[in-house]
């Protein structure tokens, strides 16, 4: 219970915090119940689309939809994307990328990446209601498991006196894979159409892609790594949908 309120707190700005004082020890073990940050971001995000689509327009509820899981995240990811990509953009040799991911500032490559990341996220708006709410819920959870691996496959790229929060993560242990597993997969098995269980091998080419990038340019992973991985492979995973759709 310690760990599953530890990944709550870590991956939202939700006020878990008043229900328990968590060790930080648990902290280092967040990533295997990431996806069940993904069930509550991702649950939110398809309600507020959802309500707010009976009074507006489409576009302007997706919109709110997106806002509602900023507003819960912090926006964790997207200044981990930002950071991945002015550091990978940026950076030449291993210490220079890991310096340029490390500075808060942000660079001509994170404000384009992050226009992209968003220009492209709001072309959802294209599929039916009930579709569009059953793909973004899955893809949120999906994405986070998928993404959670990165810990199993790869080192951290920095010791723990240099992390941004001072946490390096643990890797999964056998039974923190199989709850991993469950809480990933169950979306997919509920609500995701089978016509679209192709678009779920998009994250996984992702995550081969960008962890042989992370591994040949920085010899593992990063925070902000993390964060990169999990937007671009949901957004991979999102425009597969749309183009089976059409």
């Amino acid at each position: 219970m310690d760990r599953i309120l530890a990944t709550l707190m870590f991956f939202t700005r939700l006020p878990f915090w008043r229900i328990k004082q968590v060790d930080a020890e648990h902290f280092k073990h967040v990533v295997p119940y990431w996806p069940l940050a993904g069930w509550l971001t991702g649950g939110i995000m398809v309600g507020v689309l959802w309500l707010a689509v009976q009074v507006m327009p489409m576009n302007t509820a997706w919109l709110l939809a997106i806002v509602s899981r900023l507003l819960m995240t912090g926006c964790l990811h997207e200044d981990g994307l930002a950071d991945f990509c002015d550091g990978m953009g940026g950076g030449v040799t291993r210490e220079r990328i890991l310096m340029i991911m490390k500075d808060s500032h942000i660079g001509t490559y994170g404000v384009i990446g992050l226009i992209i990341y968003f220009l492209l996220l709001t072309q959802m708006i294209a599929l039916p209601l009930e579709l569009l709410c059953a793909i973004a819920f899955v893809g949120d959870v999906w994405s986070k498991f998928i993404s959670s691996h990165i810990i199993n496959v790869l080192p951290y790229a920095r010791n723990e006196e240099l992390a941004k929060n001072k946490t390096v993560y643990q890797r999964m242990s056998v039974v923190e894979i199989l709850v991993n597993v469950v809480i990933g997969s169950l979306p997919v098995a509920l609500f995701l159409p089978h016509f679209y269980w192709w678009a779920l091998l998009a994250p996984v080419v992702v995550f081969i892609i960008l962890t042989s990038m992370m591994r040949h340019r920085i010899q593992g992973y990063t925070g902000d790594c993390c964060g990169a991985l999990f937007l671009i492979s949901e957004l991979a995973y999102l425009l597969t949908c749309l183009a089976l759709y059409y």
